[in-house]
């Protein structure tokens, strides 16, 4: 029997425990915040209005109650029928709790492999977030505040240090480039500092809340690299706790080549182990440093999109831009926040696009010349 709009509006939903609900993001000319389901399941935007309504679904307030703060937050009031049509959006997810749970999604084929010999992925353990929850324990006292402070006042002095002897190691790299055994040895330490970037990011996820799905190897030869699949970050609430699990891989990259530093270091000028150390350190410096330019995919174009709470920042901003170039009304419907935004990363991604290209051809001219 179809429930009257009294007895509608006198139930106390709540939400599946497990429902993770994102921060605002803006998302085009709108704000937006991503739900997802429990149980690792599929993820879906809500607008500022719907957030309004589900993030309130604690089972402690009636439907008539949390209408009446949507009525004093937007005056308006909603109808029965709203409350109808989002409770059933809500339950053919299985949103709600007391709901049955949608059907797990198909099993992954047993075999880790998957791609072909030329490109494909291999999962390297059958449990990721067991794997990086054990690691989490092992590095905890690691991760306190009282550790990691004076660990980044190294790491940054260290990157002053070799500024400073910038000469020397851009020399000691070029020489570097002709001796293939030694590059190789300083190849495959890069390498091994990709997999710690990406073992970080799984660890440092789960000390915030996140999870991690999945541990393994990607090629597209000749490349391979590590990859960890870290889920559930993007719904931390605190901003802090998400720049710092994309951050995280760039600061075990610098960690890493700490004990080369020392070793650089005690080494006199000219000796043929210090030479390849300073590419080691060059091109490890270069590797965290360029992993955190805000250009997609690195990770300081995540972080850029979580400090400023934008889903989408590099597309977005290109959208925008098109429409304005083609003078379409479209453009004059986004907000003043998100016009700053799009129009900002465009033009200052383009500008820096254009630097280091400029940059990398001055460095290569004098590398030459030299």
């Amino acid at each position: 029997m179809t429930a009257t709009p009294g007895e509608l509006l006198s139930h106390r939903p709540a939400l599946r425990p497990g429902t993770l609900l994102s921060p605002a993001l803006l998302h085009g000319p709108a704000t937006v915040h991503l739900i997802k389901e429990p149980e690792g399941g599929a993820s879906f935007e809500v607008g500022a209005k719907e957030y309004f309504l589900i993030s309130r679904l604690d089972g402690t307030r009636s439907l008539a109650e949390i209408g009446e703060e949507y009525a004093d937050t937007f005056g308006r009031r909603l109808a029965a029928a709203h409350w109808q049509r989002l409770l059933q959006l809500l339950g053919t997810r299985s949103l709600l709790a007391g709901a049955p749970p949608r059907p797990a999604p198909a099993a992954p084929p047993g075999s880790p492999f998957s791609g072909t010999p030329l490109r494909g992925t291999l999962r390297l353990v059958a449990d990721a977030d067991a794997t990086t929850a054990r690691l989490h324990r092992l590095l905890r006292p690691a991760l306190r505040t009282a550790v990691l402070l004076p660990l980044t006042g190294i790491l940054v002095a260290m990157e002053v240090l070799l500024a400073t002897d910038l000469p020397e190691l851009a020399r000691d790299t070029w020489w570097l480039c002709r001796q293939p055994v030694a590059l190789i040895a300083v190849f495959t330490l890069l390498w091994l500092s990709t997999a710690l970037h990406e073992l970080a990011h799984g660890v440092s996820a789960r000390h915030y809340g996140g999870t991690v799905s999945e541990i393994g190897l990607r090629w597209r030869l000749p490349m391979a690299v590590m990859y960890c699949t870290v889920d559930n970050y993007r719904y931390l609430h605190t901003r802090w706790h998400q720049l710092a699990v994309a951050g995280a891989g760039a600061y075990a990259n610098l960690l890493f080549l700490l004990p080369f530093l020392a070793w650089w270091a005690a080494l006199p000028e000219g000796d043929p182990t210090r030479r390849v150390l300073s590419g080691l350190l060059l091109l490890g410096s270069l590797q965290a440093l360029v992993n955190l330019l805000p250009l997609p995919p690195l990770d300081g174009y995540t972080m850029l999109g979580h400090t400023l709470r934008v889903s989408g920042l590099a597309p977005e901003s290109g959208r925008y831009l098109r429409l304005c170039l083609s003078d379409r009304p479209a453009a004059a419907a986004y907000p003043r926040r998100a016009r700053v935004v799009y129009l900002s990363y465009g033009v200052g991604s383009a500008l820096l696009v254009l630097f280091l290209v400029a940059a990398l051809a001055t460095g290569l001219y004098f590398l030459l010349v030299h």
